[in-house]
């Protein structure tokens, strides 16, 4: 008979194996029905009765809480329009051409979080733009959001302020249209200026 001693290392070493198979079926299932056009990656099936235990297991660990569609769609994006990580090092523009912000039937908000996914502290206190913050639209009937460090002169309005690293980018639209829940509408890229 094996001592216990000589038990206890590959139950650990099974442990660890089984954690890190279940992480990566996890994020297999997800990836799989993960749709990603200009940068911005959405997934329309988190939340749904009768998605499997996987899928299950893997929406619940990158989008905790989450709402069904119907209720809320979240893109994400940590590249620019080029494919290059955002990084406060540069100047971005989001230019939703007049007509095409995101369809929906309470609100929509772009929120910038540090890659973890924390809030990031910055000079105006400024989290998120959206809907309902006063965005001023370029003559064209567009909208401009700067994102950057510094204060972009003349847009005050339209910026949310970047950190020094690298970020990420989530816009949720509330209520989404019919043509966010069909895959019609895509988000415009995170273009780099400066």
């Amino acid at each position: 008979m094996l001592p216990i001693s000589h038990l206890v290392q590959p139950i650990i070493l099974g442990a660890v194996l089984a954690f890190l198979t279940a992480n990566v079926l996890m994020s297999a299932a997800v990836k799989a029905v993960t749709t990603t056009v200009n940068g911005w990656s959405i997934n329309l099936k988190c939340g749904q009765p009768g998605n499997g235990i996987l899928l299950r297991a893997g929406c619940a660990k990158i989008l905790p809480g989450t709402n069904l569609a119907q209720e809320a769609a979240y893109w994400t994006t940590v590249v620019d329009g080029a494919g290059r990580r955002l990084n406060g090092q540069h100047e971005y523009v989001l230019n939703f051409p007049a007509g095409q912000l995101p369809p929906n039937d309470a609100f929509w908000s772009l929120a910038m979080t540090d890659v973890v996914g924390f809030m990031v502290a910055n000079p105006i206190d400024r989290y998120s733009v959206g809907g309902h913050s006063g965005l001023v639209p370029d003559a064209d009937g567009s909208i401009d959001i700067r994102i950057q460090r510094t204060s972009p002169a003349g847009h005050e309005s339209n910026w949310l302020p970047a950190p020094a690293g690298q970020f990420k980018l989530t816009l949720r639209a509330y209520l989404p249209g019919r043509a966010v829940l069909d895959g019609e509408y895509h988000v415009p890229p995170v273009m780099n200026v400066g």
